[in-house]
């Protein structure tokens, strides 16, 4: 199999059957289809030694919760890398990472899903009950959340990745001028988006967007995805340089938010 260009998710889980509904749809469907990216799924059971199958066991120094062993995740990330990294069509052990999903890890964002995509190889490890043995971090290159909240495994944060990764790899989705100008992609928010009918229920699309007019839709794009960043999103704007239209945009809507504070 040829990987040169292509993205392969291997990802290990005890619940595999949890990825059959989101991987077989829509555009990650089809980045299957086209051969654009690879996911195989291995299930984590089948790399343990004992005869019950065990992925889990009690915490050393009591707690409640049980903890997934360090044994099996080994196994399964060691032969991963071994079939990635021999062969004709070997992978370069620096174009692999291996992620940890989990609720401690680095925050997940636009700018670290660009990342990975440059990738040949992404291992995906789905964390599970109480959390994995802290020796498994020996392993891995990356630990990451997509969010701070917990859920009942890593499987869901695992989708969420792949979904992100994929979007962003050139003909997997057809116009990647849409994938650019995505929120988060660039500085901002996106702005609002409309199409037919130009009324609905009393609701009309702005008169700006229907006048045929560039240069004032750019104007009035750019001011709206200024304040829907201001009003969702504050902490984005004190990550960017502004320019000096942008910081009187914004100054004006600083302003008026705090006369309406102050009713």
């Amino acid at each position: 199999m040829n990987y040169k260009n292509k993205l392969i998710f291997d990802v290990l889980t005890i619940f595999p059957d949890m990825f059959t509904g989101p991987l077989t749809e829509s555009i990650i469907k089809r980045a299957q289809e086209k051969k654009i990216v690879q996911i195989n799924l291995h299930n984590l059971r089948n790399y343990t030694t004992d005869k019950h199958c065990l992925t889990d066991d009690y915490a050393y120094g009591g707690g409640a919760g049980m903890i997934m062993k360090p044994e099996p995740i080994f196994c399964g990330v060691e032969k991963i890398l071994a079939e990635r990294t021999k062969g004709e069509k070997k992978i370069k052990p620096s174009d692999i990472r291996v992620v940890l999903m989990s609720p401690r890890g680095k925050q997940f964002t636009q700018g670290l899903a660009k990342k990975l995509k440059t990738a040949k190889c992404l291992i995906l490890i789905c964390g599970h009950y109480k959390g994995v043995d802290e020796r498994v971090k020996a392993l891995i290159t990356d630990e990451i959340s997509i969010g701070n909240y917990v859920l009942t495994g890593g499987e869901l944060p695992a989708m969420v990745l792949i979904d992100a990764v994929t979007r962003l790899i050139p003909k997997v989705v057809r116009k990647q001028e849409s994938v650019k100008k995505d929120s988060f992609s660039g500085r901002l928010l996106d702005y609002p988006h409309y199409t037919r009918p130009e009324s609905f229920r009393g609701l009309k699309v702005p008169e700006v967007l229907l006048s045929g007019n560039h240069s004032r839709i750019e104007k009035w794009r750019k001011i709206e995805a200024l304040k829907n960043t201001f009003a969702q999103k504050p902490e984005l704007l004190g990550k960017i340089r502004k320019s000096k239209e942008e910081k009187k945009i914004l100054a004006g809507f600083k302003l008026t938010s705090e006369k309406k504070n102050k009713r």
